[in-house]
Formats: C-alpha cells, sequence, structure tokens
C-alpha cells in the first residue's frame, strides 16, 4: 500500500510504476488524494490527468472513491486482489458520505446506481457523484427524473449498467473532475463506438484544457462550467 499526493504517484513516479510494478503485474495499491481541482494547491498540485495515465498503463486496475466510508471495503477487497491497483480521492477527509454502511457490495469491474430515474443517466466519479446528486434533486423538482450512476470502476467498467442507462434513458451526461479527455467520458465513448450501441445524446462535463490554478474545488468547478448549475442546465439542453 502506498499512499500520497496524485500529481506526484502518477506524473513524476510513472515510468516506475510501468515498469516497476505494472510489467511485472504486482499487486501493489496506489492511495491518491486530491482528485481533480480538490487539492487547493494551483496547478502544480491538481490531479487532472492521471486517470488517463494510470489506466493506459498494462495491468493496472483504476477507481475513483466519493463517498469514504467505500475506502475500508475496497481496501479489505483488495488485500487478495493479484494485480496493481489505483484508488482515487479527493482530499480524503473532507469528503462526503453518499451511502450508508452496509448498503452495497463493492466490486471491481461494478458501478452503483446511486439515484433512479427515466428521464436522462449522469454518470459520474468521486467527488462529483455528489454532484451528480444534487443536481438531480434540483430537476426533479422540475419534475425531470434523473438517474445518477457511480462510476467507481473506471477500469474495467460496468459495460452492463451503461449499456442499461442507456436503454432505459437514452440521454448520458458524464460528468467527472478530470480532463474531459482522456478520463471516464473518453472510456464510456471508446465503449459506445467499438460496440455500435448509440444514445440519443452524449455530453460530458470535466475540466477543459486549461491549467486551472487557485482557488477551491467549488469555486473551480463553477469557473469552469461542470458545477451543480452546469449539470442541470446540461440535462435541461439535453432534453429540449
Amino acid at each position: 500500500f502506498i499512499a500520497g499526493m496524485i500529481p506526484f504517484m502518477t506524473m513524476r513516479a510513472c515510468e516506475q510504476n510501468r515498469t516497476a510494478i505494472c510489467y511485472q503485474d504486482l499487486p501493489v495499491r496506489f492511495i491518491g488524494t486530491g482528485g481533480g481541482l480538490t487539492s487547493e494547491g494551483g496547478s502544480t498540485h491538481n490531479a487532472m490527468e492521471d486517470i488517463s495515465i494510470m489506466k493506459s498503463l498494462v495491468n493496472m486496475t483504476v477507481l475513483s472513491i466519493g463517498d469514504p466510508n467505500m475506502v475500508r471495503d475496497i481496501m479489505i477487497l483488495s488485500l487478495d486482489y493479484p494485480h496493481p491497483l489505483y484508488i482515487r480521492l479527493a482530499q480524503g477527509k473532507k469528503d462526503r458520505m453518499l451511502y450508508e454502511p452496509g448498503a452495497h457490495t463493492y466490486g471491481i469491474g461494478m458501478g452503483i446506481t446511486a439515484r433512479d430515474g427515466d428521464n436522462a443517466s449522469i454518470i459520474a466519479h468521486g467527488e462529483m457523484v455528489f454532484e451528480a446528486l444534487e443536481a438531480a434533486n434540483a430537476l426533479e423538482a422540475e419534475g425531470i427524473n434523473v438517474r445518477v450512476i457511480d462510476m467507481y470502476s473506471i477500469k474495467p467498467l460496468d459495460q452492463d449498467l451503461i449499456f442499461k442507462a442507456i436503454e432505459e434513458t437514452n440521454n448520458i451526461l458524464v460528468l467527472e473532475d478530470h480532463l474531459m479527455e482522456g478520463g471516464l467520458a473518453s472510456t464510456i465513448a471508446d465503449l459506445l463506438v467499438d460496440s455500435g450501441v448509440y444514445p440519443k445524446n452524449f455530453k460530458r462535463l470535466g475540466i477543459p484544457q486549461v491549467y486551472a490554478g487557485f482557488g477551491s474545488g467549488e469555486e473551480l468547478r463553477a469557473k469552469y462550467g461542470y458545477d451543480k448549475a452546469a449539470t442541470v442546465g446540461a440535462i435541461k439542453e439535453m432534453l429540449k
């Protein structure tokens, strides 16, 4: 088990991760904090590229956890997992609880339907699951029922859960605290093209191609257009 700040674990040590760990398929657990723009440490400490980097490594599994209660269960689950595993957190102790302890069974390659709905689906991971749930609650007040999927397993991906969301809601919004290219949205887009399954609408919200600089996660999400308000607006536009 290795714990540290994400930019330095995934970028500075990328070659070592690839050659010393992934090449030998060693059961090392990387637990990274400061996912997305939550570090408040400016551009050098923001973790915008980590999912793209880590999911590209052969043998590496990538998880992004939004509920601190899940960390213990995932770590116990990983004890006999035979491959390298990257666990992405936001700020850790500041993360908000999403689920009652014991409410869900977790597994590598699985996601969670955190909220049901049939008008559209928001697929999120990590810190953004909370934002997605808040947006869905706001939309419900306007008669729009939105499904929220916590896709905490990014590699491997819960393909069945995604296909079910497309079949039952037909409108997909991927929300993530990561560069819009290379993260979960890109993984899902690849899956859809490769499988020939296309929703009516597909949109992604996340970090644009900028170095975001200083500010809290809440401030930066609002600045770059992927906070609760932007999510509500994107769903409404999708359903016009």
